[in-house]
């Protein structure tokens, strides 16, 4: 049962969100590169325990603010399936082991993850309730791993790369304080302090400001002189419709049915959205790979 709970606590339902580790290896045109798809495997699975480790510090540190929310009070160590003195020691041993691993698969990467744990750590004990900063501190988190996974094939990273994923990270983020905010209602602020300065209207309009930022840029790195030039060929334009779709069906999870809270468990539940990521990702693979 410990084991199970120790499982349960490094949320691997959010592992999807490491993914990101791909976009170097899709776009640097080295998808079908087997040492380089390996490594790029074995740094998926070193944030996976690192993140891990970081979702289990945080449980410990909002052990009590957990226990006054709907959803949050049912995590192991929330509800006391798993007790401190364990989840510390599963935890400790989570971060020295893929932190470990990861300077011996790449220097760079190892640097990047170990900046990725501090950064998160400063959140769960700092940053998390200080306004605006919590949702860029997790944006940059989200950042770092697009950034880790191009720098353990040791590839070029784009401008484009950054630009994009930081927009969308700070979507997924802003969206999920919206939600809290209006799940908790009132006792929001009692479960998470920060919650109390932000408001429906304030969030709304940053997502709006963020929402038409990342199809913007994602469109202008489409069509760019760079992207056409590197990839010989105009069509990865027409990959522009699914992100678009992808939004805007967010947008309609998160005001309409009142989600957007796990972004894991929607990408994982919504069979419209998941089908939709999975024709974009096909989309640019055959683009990229074969539409020359």
């Amino acid at each position: 049962m410990l084991l199970k709970a120790v499982f349960l606590s490094i949320r691997p339902k959010q592992w999807t969100k490491n993914f990101i580790v791909f976009a170097g290896l899709i776009f640097s045109e080295n998808l079908f590169n087997q040492p380089l798809f390996l490594k790029t495997l074995a740094a998926f699975f070193l944030f996976c325990l690192l993140s891990g480790s970081i979702y289990i510090i945080n449980d410990l540190r909002d052990i009590e603010g957990d226990r006054l929310h709907p959803e949050k009070r049912k995590r192991p160590i929330a509800s006391s399936e798993l007790p401190p003195l364990p989840a510390t020691i599963a935890a400790s041993t989570l971060a020295l082991v893929s932190l470990s691993l990861s300077f011996w698969l790449s220097s760079k990467f190892g640097l990047v993850a170990l900046a990725y744990f501090l950064l998160l750590m400063a959140y769960s004990f700092v940053l998390k309730d200080h306004v605006l900063l919590d949702v860029m501190v997790l944006s940059f988190g989200f950042l770092l791993r697009a950034v880790a996974g191009a720098l353990v094939i040791d590839v070029r990273i784009s401008p484009w790369l950054i630009v994009c994923t930081l927009l969308l990270a700070m979507f997924l983020a802003l969206a999920k304080r919206r939600h809290e905010l209006v799940v908790l209602g009132d006792n929001a602020g009692q479960g998470r302090p920060v919650l109390s300065e932000y408001n429906p209207l304030l969030l709304d309009q940053m997502i709006a400001v963020v929402a038409a930022a990342a199809i913007i840029a994602y469109s202008l790195y489409s069509i760019s002189e760079a992207t056409v030039g590197r990839f010989k060929t105009t069509n990865l334009s027409l990959t522009i419709p699914f992100v678009i779709y992808g939004i805007f069906r967010y947008l309609y999870l998160v005001y309409r049915k009142e989600l957007g809270g796990n972004p894991s468990r929607l990408l994982l539940h919504d069979r419209p959205l998941l089908i939709n990521i999975l024709l974009w990702i096909g989309a640019v693979v055959i683009i990229i790979y074969f539409g020359r």
